[in-house]
């Protein structure tokens, strides 16, 4: 049936925000039968399929090491630590950013230094992060976000001015590319989630580092075992933040398939591209000069996104906020002592955003819906 057609009928389909069942349903017997494998090995934690994991996605970034971890934020985390960041340390973040960011630098007991972002990637301005650093400053997080990766070759020419380490957090980027550099592999090391909805997702929680140095990873994988490198030899103060095996098994079975998903996703981002371009106020989103996103979420701005929300999700159009609280205005961070106004462009886009649906899979016949019902919104 046609847009057309479904509008005179009122017969618009469903479009959740997100369908993982795309992606599971081909690989759910194979991912079963090793399943069961393990169920007869009992090798629940540190089994081999987590070392196998480890050697594919460091091929895949194209770095040397990968240490698999709980989740994306103790491999945030944990990586600052690696990298020598110590109590007292500032570290610059991009302020439009999930407050996980926050999280692993204040965790790492440092402290986080907000930096407002440009209207091109929405990530950090390089020249508000030079302003920025001080005699306090130990490194740079910039953040991947919505699958763009930063201008890191701008970031790194800042880190190496003033001796500084870069942390990418690659969370949202699996496979993104910018200036022939693929996200993981431009800075000392890189952190990544793979949480179900990722564009890499697990079964459940789940991270890992990755990075050239091998000093980097042998510390994270001691931090990440209780600070052993052997069995009950504890070197370091250190956490349990294993990458579990079932999640080792789902995401090897899924990695092969990784590019191709992410090919659905940038051809949902230009099917959005089309036919949104000129509708309303909706500001679409930029891709930079360079830039290969992997479309981890697809974001556009207009004055009223709630009443945009209210009314897509009338007629059956799932939608998300991301972020619609930047970190340092939430209560976790008032104790940094921003106000309203400290990051303009960050709080613009607080105030503006709203995520379409977008996933792997996703049938030309819902992104139609999500673009009838939003031209209906403007243009009744």
């Amino acid at each position: 049936m046609s847009a057309s057609a479904r509008a005179r009928t009122g017969t618009v389909p469903s479009v959740p925000f997100l369908d993982l069942a795309p992606t599971h349903g081909p690989l759910k017997a194979a991912i079963l039968d090793d399943v069961a494998r393990l169920i007869d090995s009992g090798r629940f934690t540190n089994g081999p399929e987590v070392a196998q994991f480890e050697d594919v996605f460091a091929e895949y970034c194209g770095t040397r090491h990968c240490v698999g971890v709980a989740n994306g934020l103790d491999a945030l985390r944990l990586g600052l630590i690696a990298a020598g960041v110590e109590p007292g340390d500032e570290i610059a973040v991009p302020a439009n950013t999930f407050v996980a960011t926050f999280e692993a630098v204040s965790q790492a007991g440092a402290i986080p230094v907000p930096v407002d972002v440009t209207e091109v990637d929405y990530d950090l301005d390089v020249d508000a992060l030079a302003t920025a650093i001080g005699s306090r400053t130990r490194g740079i997080v910039p953040v991947h976000l919505y699958g763009q990766l930063a201008d890191m070759r701008a970031i790194r020419a800042v880190a190496e001015r003033h001796g500084l380490l870069v942390l990418e957090d690659a969370c949202q980027a699996h496979g993104a590319e910018r200036d022939g550099e693929r996200a993981g592999s431009a800075s000392l090391a890189a952190a990544f989630s793979f949480y179900p909805g990722k564009n890499l997702g697990a079964m459940g929680d789940a991270g890992a580092l990755v990075t050239d140095d091998a000093n980097v990873a042998a510390a994270v994988r001691s931090l990440r075992e209780h600070g052993q490198r052997r069995k009950y030899l504890h070197e370091v103060e250190g956490y349990t933040s294993r990458l579990d095996t079932i999640q080792a098994i789902a995401l090897r079975h899924k990695l092969p398939l990784l590019d191709g998903w992410n090919e659905s996703r940038r051809s949902a981002a230009s099917f959005y591209n089309d036919a949104l371009a000129g509708v309303g106020d909706l500001r679409l989103p930029a891709v930079a000069s360079g830039s290969a996103p992997v479309w981890h979420l697809y974001v556009v701005r207009t004055a009223d996104p709630e009443t945009l929300a209210a009314f897509l999700r009338q007629r059956g159009v799932a939608t998300g906020r991301h972020y619609p609280q930047p970190a340092h205005l939430s209560g976790a961070y008032a104790h940094l002592g921003y106000r309203p106004g400290a990051f303009p462009v960050t709080e613009r886009l607080a105030n503006e955003v709203l995520s379409l649906p977008m996933y792997p899979g996703i049938a030309e016949g819902q992104l139609g819906a999500v673009v009838e019902a939003i031209t209906k919104f403007f243009h009744g």
